[in-house]
């Protein structure tokens, strides 16, 4: 028998090389052969509720490093909830309408137009389900645990049907109209967009200054003056029909030297205007109120037969311009709005392409409409007063990335007016993490328009209206519940597959059709009324389910969007919101903090990740990164955070290694039995439990990350563990000192193992499988460890948070003395303690061995006066010497104890002691020397 063999040194089969990539998928297998989800959903069965509602991504590609963030974040709240006493299923869910899909399959040939719309929407629908199958396997290789198999999809028929439900209830409500005012459109896409599915890029446009002659200047202004406006949309001027003035601004008439014409502008403006016209001198001819302009008419600049009637406007400003703006009630919000009160005409000169049509006229009939700047020039002629290139911010179709225009068409909208205060004081009611969340969603309710819900593309759920021939809409409760049966039974596909009178209920007649003939609406609905209708498609449908959800979770751009859609929906139909809470999350951004594109190159694919790394380090990864704002993530991060749970899975391993032969039923030493420092790391560690439960229950993964890194870090690595050897491997297997760390050793293991499972549950459950006397088969189905309230608590932390101090000033004279030669290790050491009775007390207090946990060899305390080498402090002085005698081959102390047994080891008493008293056969017969 060997010396070492005398040591009881921690064996474990646990390995410290993870082998996350291969390793994880059988984890899952098993997971999924197990049944563990139904198993979680059984043991909490009849337990409080939490309700997470998956909002849905678009199906389609493989899963992006955005979406990772997002699942993983939704699973590590629901896996914290099962296990702390909730019942907390968890449904995912697809978005499958909208244009990407149609786009893709335009990408791959298919020609929509030349194909019927059964026989379009069915390939739609395939690709839609093939992604959702691609988009399933990513997340479950996430480690993600849901109801993978019983999904909610948008295209579902039941989906379909609780939809058309939700409009049907808004539409009895009077809050579904149709209206042709200017809406986002996209002419890449042809069709209508909502305000969500808009983002703003920075470009350059021509903004141009031009000069309305006064027709009838109504005894204000002399007939043939003129009025100067400004536009960056020059093809806008094709429909313009007024002029806009600020009711309380000041205008001036002036005239230019060496020019007959009289110009109005603005009086704040008029100097700056007559540099950029090249004015060298003007005459002021008379000043104005905007109010007295009211109604002085205007002739069209190249259209004497058109007459612009000047109005009134509150959106006017002088920021920029001539503080006159030339107002074409079918392309903008403002000037329909202004354009309705004053009567103006809605003359649409674009068509659903961005072409100009046969109402510009004959000069711009088939041009595109960003293309007629030298058209435009060319009919204003002497009109034109200046032009120039301005770069502004404008808004783009989000998914096609193409500029967008204004444009009036006859739209479907949801009235938001008619019922903003509720949906605002359901915002109150609501509670956000972060906290601006509220003001964020708050203001965009309290400024937004009406909704626009239709569509003019072909893959999404029909607006289930008819027209009879008098061109009466028909949205009634009757019909629309009807639409919505047939919808669960066959799918909205049956909308283009029956004509419209077989789509209406059996009998149905209607004053506006004396010859009982109906059309059928062919615009499609907007998808976030897709999505925003899950609060009843999923939460209110399923059983297992509530509404309203305890908990939204999207990214801050959902505030616009699916916050936002189901907000509208929920309150519109019943009053409330369909959510208690709301979290958001900031954006995904590259290692350098540039959002990710294709083009850059810098995209991070969650399954290359997981190949490498594993998913393990992904989720770690999310834990690690402060959410409330936009993330970082790169190959160099991850590797980083890969090097932090490798420290996390080594220190565990240790705790697993050494606790190998513990039983905790037999050997388990009770709290008040324990050593003065096990109480400690036990009160330490408990207060880490606290931390962890209340981060979990405030979804502050960032909280968890930075305490658990600290504990295994400072207060296990740097401390107990440190010193640890000194009391597991040397002290006799049996020991009272031993079972007493072992049982802290134990006691951590186990709880932190649990409290890690939401964020790290692969490693858990490889860590479960060792600790062979926990009941539960799966570290899953088990419950987080309680917070324990041990008594005198906060005293004996007090007390060695003060040895911490202690501890940290004896460990800087030993370092000085390492660099100084004098020792190497610090087991070598004689440290001399010249100490303040304060010190002196502490140390007596705390009832241990403190050279032990300094980890020296031996240790004097002194009350006699500190000599001028010591390294000093406050209230102690410490001096190192090498300790006296020699080093025990066992323990490795210095001691004056050892020497030469008689069965071949150079031991000190104390390790004597303990081989004699249990390795008598080795004492008998003499240990190896080699």
């Amino acid at each position: 028998m060997k010396l070492k063999e005398t040591l009881n040194l921690g064996k474990t089969a646990f390995p410290m090389r993870a082998g996350l990539p291969n390793k994880e998928p059988q984890w899952q297998k098993e997971w999924e052969e197990a049944n563990i989800y139904d198993k979680r959903q059984q043991l909490n069965a009849g337990k409080p509720a939490f309700h997470l509602h998956d909002g849905p991504p678009y199906a389609n590609g493989n899963i992006h490093v955005g979406h990772a963030l997002n699942k993983i974040s939704k699973d590590i709240i629901v896996r914290s909830k099962s296990m702390s006493g909730f019942r907390a299923p968890y449904v995912p869910g697809w978005d499958t309408h909208g244009l990407p899909i149609e786009q893709v399959l335009a990408k791959q040939g298919v020609k929509r137009k030349e194909l019927d719309r059964a026989t379009y929407l069915k390939m739609c629908r395939d690709y839609a389900l093939s992604q959702v199958d691609k988009q399933r396997d990513d997340f479950k290789r996430l480690g993600v645990s849901a109801d993978w198999e019983n999904p909610y999809v948008t295209l579902f028929p039941e989906y379909e049907a609780a939809q058309i439900r939700v409009f049907g209830a808004m539409a009895d409500k009077g809050y579904i109209y149709r209206g042709a005012k200017p809406v986002y459109w996209s002419w890449s896409s042809e069709s209508a967009l909502a305000e969500a599915e808009i983002e703003y890029h920075d470009i350059d446009s021509t903004s141009l200054y031009y000069a309305n002659k006064v027709k009838d200047g109504k005894g204000v202004l002399e007939n043939g003056t003129y009025i100067v406006v400004w536009t960056t949309t020059p093809f806008t001027i094709t429909a313009s029909r007024g002029l806009t003035v600020g009711p309380d601004m000041d205008y001036v008439l002036v005239k230019p030297a060496g020019d007959t014409r009289q110009f109005l502008v603005a009086e704040v403006l008029v100097d700056s205007l007559a540099e950029k016209f090249g004015w060298e001198s003007f005459e002021l001819v008379s000043k104005h109120k905007g109010a007295e302009l009211e109604y002085i008419v205007t002739e069209h600049p190249w259209d004497a037969e058109v007459e612009e009637l000047v109005i009134l406007g509150d959106h006017v400003t002088t920021d920029s311009g001539t503080g006159i703006v030339h107002t074409a009630p079918s392309f903008g919000e403002d000037d329909y709005n202004v354009g309705m009160k004053y009567g103006l005409e809605v003359y649409v000169t674009v068509n659903e392409r961005g072409l100009m049509n046969e109402l510009a006229g004959p000069d711009f009939e088939g041009q595109f409409y960003d293309k007629v700047v030298p058209t435009v020039l060319e009919k204003l002629g002497d009109l034109l007063l200046a032009k120039e290139v301005i770069n502004h911010s404008y808004p783009f179709d989000w998914r096609t990335k193409k500029p967008i225009i204004w444009r009036a068409v006859p739209q479907w909208f949801a009235s938001v007016s008619k019922f903003r205060q509720d949906i605002l004081d359901e915002i109150d009611n609501t509670k956000f993490y972060p906290s601006w969340g509220h003001t964020r969603l708050f203001n965009m309710i309290r400024d937004r328009g009406d909704w626009v819900i239709s569509r003019q593309r072909a893959w999404g759920v029909p607006l289930p209206i008819f027209y009879a021939e008098d061109g009466t809409a028909i949205m009634t409760k009757e019909v629309t519940d009807h639409i919505a049966n047939l919808f669960e039974k066959e799918g909205s596909i049956i909308w283009w597959e029956r004509d419209a009178k077989d789509l209406l209920p059996e009998g149905f007649t209607h004053p506006g059709s004396p010859n009982g003939i109906f059309e059928k609406e062919t615009d499609i609905m907007d998808v976030w009324f897709d999505s925003g209708s899950s609060w009843n498609g999923v939460m209110n449908a399923r059983e297992e389910l509530a509404y309203p959800a305890d908990l939204y979770l999207e990214g801050s751009d959902q505030y616009r969007g699916w916050f936002n859609s189901s907000l509208i929906t929920s309150v519109a139909v019943n009053g409330h919101a369909p959510y208690k809470s709301v979290l958001s999350q900031g954006f995904v951004l590259d290692g350098k903090g540039e959002k990710m594109s294709k083009s850059k190159g810098n995209i991070i694919s969650p399954n290359d990740v997981a190949k490498q790394y594993g998913a393990e380090i992904l989720r770690l990864w999310v834990a690690s990164v402060d959410t409330d704002n936009d993330v970082r993530v790169s190959m160099e991060i991850l590797g980083q955070v890969s090097e932090t749970y490798r420290k996390i899975r080594n220190t565990l391993r240790f705790l697993i290694a050494n606790t190998a032969d513990f039983n905790p039923a037999s050997d388990k030493v009770a709290f008040e039995d324990l050593r003065a420092v096990d109480k400690y790391m036990t009160i330490k560690f408990n207060g880490l439990v606290e931390t962890i439960r209340d981060a979990y229950e405030n979804y502050d993964f960032l909280a968890i990350y930075k305490s658990v890194v600290n504990f295994i870090t400072v207060d296990l690595s740097a401390f107990y563990l440190d010193f640890a050897k000194d009391v597991v491997y040397i002290e006799a297997a049996e020991s009272q000192a031993r079972r007493q760390m072992q049982t802290v050793f134990y006691d951590i293991l186990v709880k932190i193992t649990k409290l890690l499972t939401p964020i790290l549950p692969h490693t858990a459950e490889e860590i479960w499988s060792y600790l062979e006397h926990e009941a539960e088969e799966f570290v899953q189905l088990a419950e987080m460890p309680e917070v324990v309230n041990f008594s005198n608590q906060e005293a004996i932390l007090e007390e060695w948070d003060a040895f911490m101090t202690f501890r940290t000033q004896a460990q800087k004279a030993l370092e000085e003395a390492r660099n100084e030669k004098v020792i190497g290790k610090s087991l070598e050491a004689h440290l001399t303690v010249y100490a303040s009775q304060e010190v002196k007390t502490l140390l007596t207090a705390l009832d241990s061995d403190i050279a032990q946990l300094l980890i020296v060899s031996q240790l004097t305390v002194t009350e006699d006066a500190a000599p001028e080498s010591a390294v000093t402090f406050d209230d102690v002085a410490f001096t190192v010497e090498h300790a006296h005698g020699e080093v025990c081959d066992r323990c490795r102390r210095v001691d004056e104890t050892v020497k030469e047994r008689s069965y071949n080891a150079l031991v000190c008493d104390h390790c004597a002691q303990i081989i004699e008293e249990n390795f008598t056969d080795a004492v008998a017969q003499g240990f190896e020397t080699k």
